[in-house]
C-alpha cells in the first residue's frame, strides 16, 4: 500500500463514512496523559519554570521559552492532555519562589528551600525522589499550598479545554513509591472543575496503598455523581509491585473483590514512556524478536534495590495479561484486563516525543551538548543504580478512538480501552475480532463499518465461540504522516492452556515489500535492510509502506481456552535522539560509540480477550 491508498485511508477517517452511525468512533486522537509541569514538586526543585499555562501554549502548538531559555515548539498540536502534577506538595516551587511562610516554618520545607535559594536545586531534586521512599517522611505541613495549586490547575483545565477542539483533562499524579518502587497512578476526572472542586488530590502521604486510593475514586463518584478513573505507570521501575498477585496493604493473595475493583477503576495501563517501555522483556520472551526495546531493568525508581530476574515478571504487561488469564478462571474476574496507551512522563512541561525534537525528561535534559552524559535519578546507595540519560527514550503517545474531541468521548473512549499506545510516533492501528470476517472484508476503505459491525474493537471481548469457529481479526495500520513508513503488523496472542499454565506467541500479519522478503520456518519475513545513517542522523522511506492491512485466523484456536491478542505495528529503523544530538552538537568523539542510535518505533494495540463462557 503506497501513499494513494495512505491519502484514501486518511480522507475516510477524516470525512466518515455515512455508514458509520454517529455514536461509533471514526477518528484517532492523540495525547499525553503524564505531564508534569513546575508546579510538580520534583521538576520544580530541578529548575522546571514553565508551568501549566505555557505548557497548555506549548501543547497547542504555539512557542514558548523553555526551562533553559530556548525557544521551544512541538512539531504538531495534540488533541488532548493530562496535566499531571504531583499530588505530594504541590505547588512547592511557587511557595519557594514566594518565601511562603509556612513553607519556611517546616523543617524540610527550609531545607528545600535553601538548597534552591543556594543554587542548589538538583540537591533538592535528588534529596525529595530519596524522601519520597519513605512516604510521609517527605510532607510538608502547608495545606493552604495544595489548595492553591489545585483550583489553578483546576481553572486553567476548564480555561483552556475546547469542545471539539481541543480537551484538557483535570487531573493529577498519586505518586506512591514505598522503598522506592514505583506504584505511581494518574488520576483523569472526567468533569469539569465545579465538579472536582469538591476534592483535593488524594495523595501518597494520605495512604501509599493504590487500595485507599480506589476507596477515594469510590467516594468522589458516590459524593459528587462526576467519574474518574486511573493509569497505572510502566511498572518496569517496581522491584516487581505493580502487577504483583499480592494486596498492596497486607500482602494477601488478591481475591476476587480485589480484582473486580483493580478492573473497575483501572482500565488502561502506560505501557511506555521516557523511563523505559513495558511492553514485553526478552527474559521472559526470548521467541520474540523485538522484545528487546528500550529496556531499563536495573534497578527501582529510587535507586534503593537491585533488579533480579524473578521481579520481571510482575513488571510488564505481556506477563500480566497472561496473569490475568490465571485469575479470571479461578475468581472469575481479571485484575489485568487492561488496554494499553503511551505517554511521557515529562517534567519540563514540554511533551515532546519526536525523536529530532526531545525536549527531555527534565529541564537538565533539554537540547544541549552534555545532557547525554546526565544522570535522572542518582542513586544514594550505588552509582550503578543511577538512571541516566542514555536509558531515556523519547516516548510516548496516548491514541484514543473517539466519537469527538470532547472530555466525554475520550474518557469514555479510555474507559472502554478502544485505545492504543505508541512510543512516540504517531502511527496510527486499528484491530477488529469477531468469527465472521474474511479477507475480503480488507477490499474497500470502510474497514470500520465492517469492523463495528461483525466485530469488537480494541478493548472488547470475543464471547464463546460458534460450532466450528475460530476468531478472525482485522487489522489496519497508517503512519505518521510526518514519519517512517511501516514494517510490520504483528498479533501478540496469549493464552492459557489445558493444564493451567500461560503461553504466548507473536504471529506476523502484514508486511511491507512482501515480494521481496524471504519467509523463515516460522512464517516470519526477513528484516528490511535498513535505510538509517547513524553519522548523518538520517533514513528515508524507500522502504516500507505507508499502509498496511492485514486479516489474520488464529491457526491453533481451542474454544476451552481463555485467550488475548493484542496488535504490534513496527515502523522501519529510523534514528533516535541521541544520533541527531550527536551530529547537531559535533560529538563524534565524545559520545560513546556502544550507545543505540536508532530503533524500530512501534505501537501497541490494546488487547482484545476470548473468554469460553
Amino acid at each position: 500500500m503506497h501513499c494513494r491508498l495512505l491519502f484514501a485511508l486518511m480522507l475516510a477517517y477524516l470525512f466518515a463514512p455515512l455508514a458509520l452511525a454517529a455514536e461509533v468512533p471514526t477518528r484517532a486522537y492523540f495525547g499525553d496523559t503524564h505531564l508534569h509541569t513546575s508546579f510538580s514538586p520534583d521538576a520544580g526543585m530541578a529548575g522546571t519554570t514553565v508551568g501549566p499555562n505555557d505548557a497548555y501554549r506549548f501543547v497547542l502548538g504555539e512557542t514558548v521559552t523553555s526551562n533553559t531559555g530556548q525557544q521551544a515548539k512541538l512539531s504538531k498540536p495534540l488533541d488532548f492532555v493530562v496535566i499531571a502534577d504531583h499530588a505530594e506538595n504541590l505547588g512547592l516551587a511557587d511557595a519557594i519562589a514566594n518565601a511562603d511562610p509556612a513553607l519556611l516554618s517546616d523543617p524540610f520545607g527550609k531545607q528545600l528551600y535553601d538548597f534552591v535559594k543556594a543554587g542548589q536545586g538538583i540537591d533538592a531534586f535528588n534529596l525529595l525522589v530519596q524522601k519520597m521512599t519513605k512516604g510521609a517522611e517527605a510532607k510538608i505541613e502547608n495545606e493552604s499550598m495544595l489548595e492553591n495549586a489545585w483550583t489553578k490547575i483546576m481553572a486553567l483545565a476548564d480555561r483552556y479545554n475546547s469542545p471539539g477542539e481541543f480537551t484538557a483533562f483535570i487531573g493529577y499524579e498519586w505518586t506512591s513509591q514505598p522503598g522506592g518502587n514505583n506504584l505511581h497512578r494518574v488520576v483523569v476526572f472526567r468533569d469539569d472543575q465545579s465538579t472536582v472542586d469538591a476534592v483535593l488530590p488524594f495523595s501518597n502521604f494520605d495512604s501509599e496503598n493504590v487500595e485507599d486510593l480506589w476507596d477515594y475514586l469510590a467516594a468522589y463518584e458516590k459524593d459528587t455523581g462526576g467519574q474518574v478513573l486511573a493509569i497505572p505507570h510502566n511498572g518496569n521501575l517496581s522491584s516487581g509491585k505493580m502487577f504483583a498477585p499480592l494486596y498492596q496493604t497486607d500482602g494477601k493473595p488478591i481475591d476476587q473483590q480485589y480484582a473486580a475493583t483493580r478492573s473497575r477503576w483501572e482500565p488502561i495501563v502506560e505501557v511506555t514512556q521516557a523511563k523505559g517501555t513495558g511492553e514485553a522483556h526478552p527474559f521472559l520472551s526470548p521467541d520474540d524478536e523485538f522484545a528487546e526495546f528500550e529496556i531499563v531493568d536495573t534497578t527501582n525508581l529510587g535507586g534503593t534495590a537491585q533488579r533480579t530476574t524473578d521481579m520481571i515478571q510482575y513488571e510488564y504487561a505481556r506477563p500480566a495479561l497472561k496473569m490475568g488469564l490465571q485469575f479470571e478462571e479461578s475468581l472469575g474476574t481479571n485484575p489485568f484486563k487492561f488496554g494499553m496507551i503511551g505517554s511521557t512522563d515529562t517534567h519540563s512541561g514540554l511533551p515532546a516525543t519526536r525523536e529530532d525534537n526531545w525536549w527531555g525528561k527534565a529541564p537538565f535534559l533539554e537540547p544541549s551538548p552534555k545532557r547525554w552524559e546526565d544522570v535522572l535519578i542518582r542513586s544514594s546507595k550505588d552509582p550503578s543504580l543511577d538512571l541516566t540519560a542514555l536509558q531515556l527514550a523519547a516516548s510516548g503517545l496516548a491514541g484514543v478512538w473517539a466519537t469527538d474531541n470532547t472530555r466525554e468521548a475520550i474518557w469514555d473512549a479510555m474507559a472502554r480501552k478502544e485505545v492504543f499506545g505508541t512510543t512516540g510516533t504517531r502511527l496510527q492501528v486499528r484491530v477488529f475480532g469477531g468469527y465472521k470476517f474474511e479477507e475480503k472484508d480488507l477490499e474497500g476503505l470502510d474497514l470500520a463499518t465492517k469492523g463495528y459491525a461483525a466485530g469488537v474493537p480494541m478493548g472488547g471481548e470475543l464471547e464463546a465461540a460458534p460450532e466450528g469457529a475460530s476468531p478472525t481479526f482485522l487489522l489496519e495500520a497508517m503512519r505518521d504522516p510526518n514519519g517512517a513508513n511501516l514494517d510490520r503488523i504483528q498479533i501478540v496472542k496469549g493464552w492459557l492452556n489445558e493444564s493451567g499454565q500461560t503461553e504466548e506467541q507473536v504471529f506476523n500479519v502484514a508486511w511491507s515489500n512482501a515480494e521481496e522478503r524471504k519467509l523463515d520456518d516460522n512464517g516470519a519475513p526477513a528484516a528490511l535492510e535498513s535505510t538509517v545513517d547513524e553519522i548523518n542522523a538520517t533514513y528515508d522511506n524507500s522502504i516500507g509502506e505507508s499502509a498496511l492491512r492485514g486479516f489474520w485466523r488464529d491457526p491453533s484456536f481451542d474454544p476451552k481456552q481463555r485467550a488475548f491478542y493484542y496488535a504490534r505495528v513496527m515502523e522501519i529503523p529510523t534514528p533516535r535522539w541521541l544520533a541527531y544530538d550527536r551530529k547537531n552538537y559535533d560529538l563524534y568523539d565524545e559520545m560513546p560509540k556502544d550507545a543505540r542510535y536508532s530503533s524500530q518505533e512501534r505501537a501497541y494495540s490494546s488487547p482484545i480477550w476470548y473468554s469460553p463462557h
